[in-house]
């Protein structure tokens, strides 16, 4: 028998007369409240966790331990949604479409708690039940109540030694399930891994890490010591402008808030350094373009790099179609030499002879789902395609732009391996480039793969999985 009923919620009825007075229940507390309605926003409307919690924090005035509670349900929540729901399956003994999405979002926030938390069994169960009943009914808390102490019987292990693949059968599939990948995610961190394919877990496991927020200090503004020492960071591993923050609101920081720095990952910063590092043949004429810029992050080190290394007459155009992305652009790069042009990449207009071009495409985004924590879930393999043709497309006309001599970079956040080393493959057959060794021009960072091509990993360098390749135009 379904729980659903004709509505999700139960309308308000007028008091019954005479017999014994129920107690009210338990609304949940700020904490869970918070990331109960971030799993909403999540499955009713697309939206991203690491957008939306922010927000309702700040919003709300949640801080400290319950805002780092809230984070660790909501985003813990979303990472382990394909673990969670095989569990609530069986538990519950019925599939996840006959289980109305509200009282789903409740489980998987119940269920997280009892098995990814110190949470005590009581208090994860108890406070999940009264807000089924708050949102439904007796019935429906009764349900909620039965699934979650069956699920508390026993811990995750047990669960994963029942439901998940067997290892020696489907080695891939047993890691993908352990540590909550889609199986076709994990085949494919496995293919561009190679030989390497032993370290799948460790790469898996670390898009479960919480990541160090990581700051920008822009050139000609401060430097990273000075960064470090006015937000209590630390400096980066390899790049010259990186800082690594332990938590907090980096919104709320002076550096940020006033432009002398910016949140960017370390190894997008290193993309974006690189392209001013490639060799050209020529003189650098300062014509330089960014052809997916939005937000803004890597079009502003690169303005900010060129006035820093004294290119004459330097200037950035930045090429971004989407309305409000293209004002994020305007917005981070403001007192930059950077024209805004909200024109799509493939057929800008432009006039051709830049010296250097970034194309930074629209991917999957699965070097970054440490930062996303829903986005596992959202992407499908038939998404793989469409951007594939995107990304070859821009790639040729970043190569048509660009003058002979000059240098495109091409970068992705995913490893995908339609998506990196097959686009660049595709260029270097149908176009006049020829690949340079990208490698050098990430020093300090080592261990970047066979080459001539680029590959950032997070287990290895704590950075999200960049790709980058640079072609020379002939």
């Amino acid at each position: 028998m379904s729980d659903r009923k004709p509505t999700n919620r139960k309308p308000p009825g007028p008091k019954r007369p005479g017999g014994p007075k129920r107690a009210k229940r338990q609304e949940l507390d700020p904490a869970r409240r918070a990331a109960f309605e971030v799993l909403r926003a999540v499955s009713e409307r697309d939206a991203y966790a690491n957008l939306a919690l922010p927000a309702l924090l700040r919003e709300r005035g949640i801080t400290g331990r319950d805002a780092a509670f809230a984070t660790e349900l909501a985003y813990g929540t979303c990472r382990t949604r394909g673990l969670l729901d095989a569990v609530i399956t069986s538990a519950a003994g019925r599939p996840l479409d006959r289980i109305d999405p509200v009282l789903l979002d409740l489980l998987r926030l119940g269920t997280y708690q009892l098995l990814r938390t110190r949470v005590g069994r009581h208090a994860a169960v108890s406070t999940t039940v009264e807000q089924a009943g708050i949102e439904f009914d007796s019935a429906r808390a009764g349900f909620v109540n039965g699934v979650l102490r069956t699920i508390s019987g026993r811990d995750e292990a047990s669960w994963v030694a029942e439901l998940a693949p067997p290892a020696a059968a489907d080695p891939i599939g047993h890691l993908a399930f352990v540590h909550a990948h889609p199986r076709w995610i994990a085949q494919a961190f496995a293919d561009a891994l190679g030989a390497r394919a032993g370290e799948l877990s460790a790469l898996l496991a670390s898009d479960d890490a919480r990541p160090d927020v990581h700051l920008a200090a822009r050139p000609t503004a401060l430097t990273a010591a000075e960064l470090a020492e006015q937000v209590g960071g630390t400096e980066g591993r390899y790049s010259p402008y990186a800082v690594y923050l332990p938590g907090g609101d980096p919104a709320a920081l002076a550096p940020v808030r006033d432009g002398a720095a910016l949140v960017q990952d370390e190894g997008s910063q290193l993309v974006a350094r690189a392209l001013t590092l490639a060799p050209l043949a020529g003189t650098d004429g300062g014509r330089w373009l960014d052809l997916c810029s939005g937000p803004g992050g890597k079009t502003a080190l690169l303005a900010a790099l060129g006035q820093a290394a004294g290119v004459p007459d330097v200037r950035v155009t930045a090429v971004e179609p989407a309305p409000r992305r293209a004002d994020l652009v305007a917005e981070n790069t403001r007192g930059l030499p950077v024209d805004v042009v909200r024109v799509d990449g493939r057929e800008s207009g432009l006039a051709p002879g830049f010296d250097r071009v970034l194309v930074d495409a629209p991917c999957t985004g699965l070097g970054a789902l440490r930062r996303r924590p829903e986005a596992r879930w959202r992407r499908q393999p038939g998404d793989v395609p469409a951007l594939g043709k995107l990304q070859r497309e821009l790639l040729a006309a970043a190569i048509r732009l660009t003058r002979p001599g000059g240098v495109v970079l091409y970068a992705t956040c995913s490893p995908h391996l339609a998506e990196t080393v097959g686009v660049v493959a595709d260029a270097l057959r149908r176009h006049p480039v020829q690949a340079l060794d990208t490698r050098p021009l990430f020093a300090p960072a080592d261990d970047l793969g066979a080459g001539p091509s680029v590959q950032l990993w997070p287990h290895r360098h704590g950075t999200d999985a960049m790709f980058a390749a640079a072609l020379q135009v002939g």
